[in-house]
């Protein structure tokens, strides 16, 4: 596989990583995102000290309503979250 199928599919194995843990392995509850984000991206989550950061973010990507994350919501993150990275990313290779 190429670079990027790689990476396509280490997203995928990511989400079912977590989400076969407490039930639908389609669907991410609360207390999985928390897992996944706390493990998988540790930089971006170790200045969030309280749980209502983390019910707040739950609460944004839950566009559905079910309290739940789907892989269509979790990856809406995943590509606002690539989307900064690469904003600042860009903005520093210019210093």
């Amino acid at each position: 596989m190429s670079e990027l199928e790689n990476c396509l599919n280490s997203i995928i194995h990511i989400f079912h990583k977590y989400s076969e843990k407490e039930g639908d392995k389609n669907m991410l509850k609360k207390s999985e995102l928390k897992e996944l984000l706390t493990h998988e991206l540790p930089s971006l989550t170790q200045h969030i000290k309280d749980q209502s950061s983390f019910d707040s973010l739950m609460e944004g990507l839950d566009t559905d309503g079910d309290t739940e994350c789907d892989f269509q919501e979790f990856m809406t993150f995943i590509t606002m979250v690539t989307i900064c990275c690469h904003e600042f990313f860009e903005h520093h290779d210019d210093e």
